[in-house]
This record gives C-alpha cells, structure tokens and sequence, in this order.
C-alpha cells in the first residue's frame, strides 16, 4: 500500500515537465516566424543591397563584380555632393532649431500655465501627420503664387518677396523650415517628460541661493538633462538622413536638383535612371551614417544601464 500511493503521487511529473517545457519554449516559437521575417527581409536585403554595390547593375540586377567601382563613381558624381552638402545644411540646422524651439516650449509649459493640456496638444498636433502632408501643405503656404509672398502682396507691399521655393540657392532651408514645424513638438515632449522628472528641491533651492529662473535651468536643469539631449539629438539626426518623403512632396529635389538629399539621390538614380548599382552603394553610405548615430547611442544606454 505504501509503494502503490508513493507511485501514484509521483506519476504526474512527467506531465509537470512537459508543461514547463511548453510554457519555456512557447515565447520563442510565438516570435519564431518574426524573427526570420525580418532576418530575411531587413537583413538579408540589407546584405543584398550591399552585393549590388559590388556590381555593374543597371535596370535589372547582374552579378558582374566591379569591387568598389560603384564607390569611386559615387565620389565623382556632382549630385551626390550637391545631396550630401544638403544633408549637411538641413540636418545640422534641423536638429539645432528643434533642440532650442524644444527646450524653449518645454519650459514655458513647465511653468504649470492655464490651458498646458491645449497647448501640448496644439504643439504636438504636427508630429500627427506624415512627412508627405507636412510637404503639400508647405508647398502651397511657400508657393510664390499662391502662398505667403501672394497673401502679403495683396495687402499692397508689391516689393515683399518670399520665392525660397523657385531660388535654388535657397529651396534647402524651405525644407528645414518644415521640418522644424513638425518635429519641435516631438522634442518638446521629450524634454518636458525629462523636466517633470526632475526634483523640484534642486531647483527651489537653486533658487533661494539667489540664482534667476533663465540661470536656474541653464546651470542647473540643462545638465540634469544631458540624456535627453543625446537621445533628441540622435533621434533628429536619424529622422534627417532618412528624409525622403518631405522632400518628394515639397520640393521634388528641384529646382534642377538643389534641393537633393541623400535619400533621394538613390531613389533617382536606383529607380529612374537604371542605375541599381550607384543607387545601392548610395544606399550602402547612408547605411553607414546611421550606424554611426545609432552605435553611440545603444554604447550609451546600455553604458547607462550597466552603471545604474
């Protein structure tokens, strides 16, 4: 009797077993499929991308390796400067103007002000749309004919001109002007969310000690806040290499191609003009220039977390 109740206890953990064996495996076999989805078609075509860039391609691909041929006709190619100085321009005057319309933005609504849920709102509303209406919309507000030059001339100042958008030497910054409008308020948030996370006795006691509120958050505040300006920083930096569609819709690279980026010079040269191989190893550089900012940036967070 002792042996037969000693043997039925004990039967069902075999069953225990293969349970927790399921309940181990079950997480990986649900991420199984996204995984290999995303190997195959983030990695293994950003792997492919980079094999073309090898070769001769031109409208289809081709497995004629040239080496770094593509590279060195990169280097010589007139509009990849023309885009690549545009990057230059926009982006670093992209990521300056949000980071200082953020901060600023972000500390008047840090002054607990009526209405703050309106106005967070009202200045995170841009961050809603998408690049390509941002452009349509900023297209017909900078058109010479029909937008800000139009409106001010029909109040009877014939001589006001505002024609950035048809003067090649300055469509680049009708570019910043909207970007800027639709992502300072992402940056707001960001460093409103690091200012609310701040402990209020720094900074009142910052202040008995005699300090002016403007001097309280520059020599107080803004260092406490550090990471949040490495992330907006790298945040906005990526959003700029990246910007295609804006450009598309606003600009169309013209005129000619002043108003070029990187990320439009692949497309044309990739899809319109039959030239995978250039396009590829456009690709490949700008590849390059985000894993320049994202490397930094996960070396800092996983710094960061082994420290904290």
């Amino acid at each position: 009797m002792k042996n037969t109740s000693t043997a039925r206890v004990g039967h069902p953990a075999p069953r225990a077993s293969t349970s927790s064996g399921l309940q181990a495996w079950l997480p990986r076999l649900v991420l199984a499929p996204s995984v290999a989805i995303s190997l195959f078609f983030v990695y293994g075509f950003m792997l492919w991308t980079f094999i073309l860039s090898l070769t001769s391609s031109r409208m289809l691909p081709s497995y004629d390796f040239v080496g770094f041929g593509q590279y060195a006709r990169l280097m010589q190619n007139d509009r990849w400067w023309v885009a690549s100085t545009n990057l230059m321009i926009f982006g670093s005057l992209f990521v300056v103007i949000c980071l200082v319309i953020g901060v600023l933005l972000a500390m008047l609504l840090d002054q607990k002000i009526r209405q703050e849920g309106a106005l967070r709102t009202i200045y995170l509303y841009p961050m809603a749309l998408s690049f390509i209406v941002t452009g349509v919309v900023w297209k017909w507000l900078l058109n010479p004919s029909l937008g800000i030059q139009a409106m001010v001339r029909s109040w009877g100042f014939e001589s006001f001109r505002f024609d950035w958008l048809v003067d090649s030497d300055m469509v680049i910054y009708t570019l910043v002007i909207a970007a800027v409008w639709q992502a300072s308020g992402f940056v707001m948030a960001l460093f409103l969310a690091g200012l609310r996370g701040i402990d209020d006795s720094i900074i009142k006691a910052a202040q008995l000690d005699g300090a002016s509120l403007p001097r309280v958050y520059w020599r107080v505040v803004m260092p406490c806040l550090r990471p949040v300006v490495f992330s907006a920083v790298m945040i906005l930096a990526h959003i700029a290499i990246k910007s295609f569609d804006l450009v598309v819709a606003l600009t169309g690279g013209g005129p000619g191609y002043a108003s070029d980026l990187p990320a439009t010079f692949m497309y044309a040269h990739a899809f319109n003009r039959a030239q995978i191989g250039l396009g590829s190893a456009s690709a490949i550089l700008m590849l390059g220039g985000v894993l320049a900012i994202l490397i930094p940036y996960l070396y800092s967070e996983l710094r960061s977390r082994r420290h904290g």
